[in-house]
C-alpha cells in the first residue's frame, strides 16, 4: 500500500446568517455562523481506497507521502459482562479488526483492552505500531487476547489512550472507546477527572454495544473530547459501525482549531453552541486569549460543514447607529509556537431601526437552530420525566418534541419518538406514551436527542 498520510490543507470559510436590525432599546444579536472544510484530501475515496489496501498512483486532490497525519487508540470493553451473550466478544473483535483494516498505511495505531484496569494488546510495551500490510495482520492476530472477565473502570482506559497517544508525532489524535456497561468500579469524580485531563489532548468517539450501560456517561464522555457517541444496540452491528467511525477519523485533517469570538467593548458573550450536525453547548468551555477575546473548542476538522450559534448582548443605542457587535474566527495554533493561524472570519452586526418589519423578522437560520436546541432539551426533559413516572409532564414535553421534529422536517428524530410514543396530531404535539417501550429504543432516543438537520435552503 502506498503512504497517503500527508494532503492538502483544508481551506475554511465562515458564512454569517442573521438579522441584523433591532429595534429601539433592543440588545440580544443572535447570529448562526456556517464554518465549511473543504479541499482536504484523506476523506471520501482517499480514504476508502487507502483504507481496503489500494495502491493508487494518484488519488485527485489528495494524499502525497509524508509523516503520519494521525494517531489512533481503539479501546475495547473486555469486563465480565462482554461474556453475555457469548457473540459480543466476538462481536467487538470483528469490529476492531474492521477498523484496524480502515487504518491509512502510516497511521500510527494502538487497541487497549478495558476492564477495571487498561491493559495494551498491541503493539504493546508503551508504543504505537505503524500501519502497514504487516501491523495490521499482528494486530488482528492479537485481538484473540480480547477476553471478557474483570469490572470496569474508564477512567483507566482514557488515561493509557492519552500517554500512547502524547507519544505520537502527529496532528490528529483519536480515540475510539467501546463499552457494554456501567462505570461500576470506580467513582465518578476518577472518570470526570480523566476527562479533564485528557480533554484538548485527544479526541474521542464513544459508542456503548446493548442496552446496559449509561447513556450519560458516554454521551458524556463524547461530550468531553469532542467526539460522536452512539448506541449499536445489536452487537452484529459492531463491524459496520466501527468501519464508518475509522473512515471518518482517517478523513480528518487539521486539529484544535478553535472558533475564536471577539467582542468590543461593552458587549457580553450570551452563549456559543455548535448546533448542527448536533446541538453541544461550548459555552463553558471558553478559554480566554486576550483583550475580549475567546477561544472555544471545536476538534479536528475534514471535508465536512458544521453551524454554531452565537448570541451577544450589545450596549442601547438610537435609532439609525450601527455596530461590530461580534467578529467570529477560525483558528489553530503555530507549530512553532508563533501567532495563531486565522483560517478564515466572518462578522456579526447590529443595526438600530424603526422599521417594525424589518426589526421584528427572525432569521431563517436562527428561527430553525433555536427550534433544533429545543427539541433536543424538550426529548431529556421527557425521558426523565417518564423514568420518574411523571407521564403528564413526560407526554407534554414529547408531545412538544414531535411537534418541532416534524416542523423542523428532522424525520429520523421523529422516527424515533414514534417508537416512545403514539402520535395523535404531530401538528399540535398530540401524543400518547406507549404503554410498553423496548429498552433499546429508549436508549438511541435518548443518545441521539442532539443530532440535527440542516436548516432548509
Amino acid at each position: 500500500m502506498a503512504n497517503f498520510s500527508k494532503s492538502r490543507v483544508p481551506q475554511f470559510s465562515v458564512d454569517v446568517y442573521q438579522n441584523e436590525y433591532l429595534p429601539e432599546g433592543g440588545r440580544e444579536v443572535n447570529a448562526i455562523v456556517t464554518v465549511t472544510s473543504t479541499g482536504g484530501g484523506t476523506s471520501g475515496a482517499a480514504a476508502l481506497l487507502a483504507g481496503a489496501g489500494a495502491s493508487p498512483a494518484y488519488i485527485p486532490g489528495g494524499q502525497v507521502p509524508g509523516a503520519p497525519s494521525a494517531a489512533v487508540v481503539i479501546m475495547v470493553d473486555c469486563s465480565g459482562s462482554m461474556e453475555y451473550p457469548p457473540a459480543k466478544m466476538r462481536n467487538a473483535r470483528e469490529a476492531t479488526a474492521a477498523a484496524v483494516d480502515t487504518l491509512r498505511d502510516g497511521v500510527t495505531f494502538a487497541v487497549v483492552s478495558g476492564t477495571h484496569q487498561a491493559k495494551e494488546v498491541y503493539p504493546g510495551n508503551g508504543r504505537l505500531a505503524t500501519a502497514n500490510q504487516v501491523t495490521r495482520a499482528q494486530a488482528k492476530e492479537a485481538l484473540y487476547e480480547l477476553t471478557a472477565g474483570g469490572g470496569t473502570a474508564i477512567s483507566t482506559w482514557l488515561r493509557l489512550a492519552d500517554q500512547l497517544l502524547a507519544r505520537a508525532d502527529a496532528p490528529i489524535r483519536h480515540g475510539i472507546l467501546l463499552t457494554d456497561g456501567r462505570n461500576e468500579h470506580e467513582s465518578p469524580k476518577h472518570l470526570q477527572n480523566a476527562l479533564e485531563a485528557c480533554a484538548g489532548r485527544f479526541t474521542c468517539d464513544a459508542r456503548g454495544v446493548g442496552t446496559d450501560w449509561d447513556v450519560k456517561e458516554v454521551t458524556g464522555i463524547a461530550s468531553a473530547l469532542l467526539g460522536t457517541a452512539d448506541i449499536v444496540a445489536d452487537p452484529g452491528g459492531l463491524a459496520a459501525d466501527f468501519t464508518q467511525m475509522m473512515e471518518k477519523a482517517m478523513g480528518k485533517e487539521v486539529a484544535d482549531v478553535a472558533l475564536r469570538l471577539w467582542t468590543p467593548v461593552g458587549v457580553e458573550t450570551k452563549f456559543v453552541k455548535q448546533v448542527a450536525p448536533a446541538v453541544e453547548d461550548l459555552t463553558g468551555r471558553r478559554t480566554e486569549v486576550g483583550p475580549r477575546a475567546g477561544d472555544y473548542p471545536t476538534g479536528s476538522w475534514g471535508d465536512e460543514s458544521r453551524d454554531y450559534h452565537v448570541c451577544v448582548r450589545v450596549p442601547e443605542a438610537g435609532i439609525g447607529q450601527e455596530m461590530l457587535a461580534a467578529r467570529v474566527s477560525l483558528v489553530r495554533p503555530d507549530p512553532s509556537g508563533g501567532t495563531p493561524q486565522t483560517l478564515s472570519q466572518g462578522l456579526v452586526r447590529a443595526v438600530w431601526t424603526d422599521d417594525v418589519a424589518a426589526s421584528t423578522s427572525i432569521n431563517p437560520q436562527v428561527a430553525h437552530y433555536t427550534g433544533q436546541a429545543e427539541l433536543a432539551h424538550v426529548i431529556q426533559q421527557g425521558l426523565n420525566a417518564r423514568k420518574s413516572g411523571d407521564f403528564d409532564g413526560a407526554t407534554a414535553k414529547l408531545g412538544r418534541a414531535v411537534q418541532l421534529a416534524v416542523a423542523s422536517g428532522n424525520a429520523d428524530t421523529a422516527k424515533l419518538l414514534s417508537k416512545v410514543v403514539d402520535v395523535v396530531d404531530a401538528t399540535t404535539g398530540t401524543v400518547r406514551l406507549k404503554a410498553k417501550v423496548a429498552e433499546a429504543d429508549e436508549m438511541t432516543l435518548e443518545t441521539r436527542s442532539t443530532k440535527t438537520v440542516r436548516v432548509k435552503k
